[in-house]
C-alpha cells in the first residue's frame, strides 16, 4: 500500500482505537505482548542495562515499553510525531480519569517482574515520575527532537516506530542513523519490531508499514555504527496472524551497543 505520510496521522490516527485493537490482553494480541514484555524485564531487569538517561522514540499512546525501564533510569524522556498519541500518554501521566487503562498490562509486568501484582499502581506511579518530558519527535529530522536539545542518552528504545516512519530502506537506514544521534558512544539501542509487515489497521482504516526482513534490520543496525548484541524472533500463531489487524509474520527484539 501507498506510505501513510504525517498530515494523514495527524488527521486520521484514533490512538484510543490503536489501544484497543494493539494492546489489550485476553486478546489474539496476548502472544506478541508478552514477548516484548518478558524480553524487557530481561533487558532492563537485574544485571540488564542500567543508566541515567533514556529516550523512548516514537512512544505512541503506550506505556508498556517503559515499565522494566523505569527501574533502572531514572530519567526518561518520551517522544511522539503524533499531537494525538502525546495527548494520549499526558492523560494517563496525569492520571486522568480518561486515559486508557493501563492495569491489567502492568499486573501483568508486575508478575513478570516476580512481584505481586497487588503492586501495580506503585509500579505506574514509578513510571509517572521518572518521566521528565513528552517530546515532538521526527525520525526523519537529522534533529528527531529539534528543536530540542538533551543530553546524549545511556539507552534508547524505539518500539514499531521506524517501519511506519519510513517510506523505503534508504529512510529506515537514514532514521537510525538520524536517532543515533542521540545516544552516547556505548550506550545502548533496543529496537521492537514488526517483520513482514505491510500495513496495520485501526478502526477500519490501514497504515502504511516498511516490510522488513531480519538480515535487513542487522545491517542497518551495524551500519550506523553498532555491535549488534542479540536478536530474538517471536512468529505470529495463526490466530494472530488472522486477526485483521496487522499482517506481520513475526515481531523481533533486537538489543545493539553503540561503538
Amino acid at each position: 500500500m501507498e506510505f501513510t505520510d504525517g498530515d494523514t496521522y495527524l488527521s486520521s490516527f484514533d490512538s484510543k482505537a490503536y489501544l484497543t485493537s494493539f494492546c489489550c490482553l485476553g486478546s489474539e494480541r496476548d502472544g506478541i505482548l508478552k514477548f516484548r514484555m518478558r524480553k524487557l524485564y530481561e533487558t532492563f531487569g537485574p544485571g540488564g542495562i542500567t543508566g541515567d538517561v533514556l529516550i523512548d522514540i516514537g512512544t505512541g499512546p503506550t506505556i508498556y515499553q517503559l515499565l522494566s525501564a523505569c527501574e533502572s533510569f531514572p530519567y526518561i524522556f518520551a517522544s511522539d510525531f503524533t499531537d494525538q498519541n502525546r495527548q494520549e500518554f499526558e492523560k494517563w501521566l496525569k492520571n486522568d480519569p480518561e486515559a486508557f487503562d493501563w492495569s491489567e498490562i502492568v499486573k501483568t509486568v508486575c508478575e513478570i517482574e516476580g512481584k505481586s501484582s497487588d503492586k501495580w499502581e506503585e509500579k505506574q506511579d514509578r513510571l509517572r515520575s521518572r518521566i521528565q518530558k513528552v517530546l515532538k519527535c521526527d525520525v526523519n529530522k537529522s534533529n528527531p527532537l529539534d528543536p530540542v536539545e538533551i543530553p546524549p542518552a545511556d539507552c534508547l528504545i524505539t518500539s514499531l516506530c521506524l517501519e511506519t516512519a519510513c517510506k523505503d530502506l534508504d529512510a529506515y537506514y537514514s532514521a537510525i542513523r538520524n536517532i543515533t544521534k542521540l545516544l552516547r558512544p556505548g550506550g545502548h539501542l533496543v529496537v521492537i519490531g514488526a517483520l513482514g509487515n505491510t500495513y496495520y489497521r485501526v478502526q477500519q482504516k490501514d497504515f502504511f508499514c516498511l516490510s522488513l526482513r531480519e538480515d535487513t534490520v542487522i545491517n542497518a543496525i551495524t551500519q550506523a555504527g553498532y555491535k549488534v548484541l542479540s536478536m530474538d524472533v517471536f512468529s505470529i500463531s495463526e490466530r494472530e496472524a488472522h486477526s485483521n489487524t496487522a499482517d506481520s509474520m513475526a515481531n523481533f527484539f533486537l538489543v545493539a551497543k553503540k561503538s
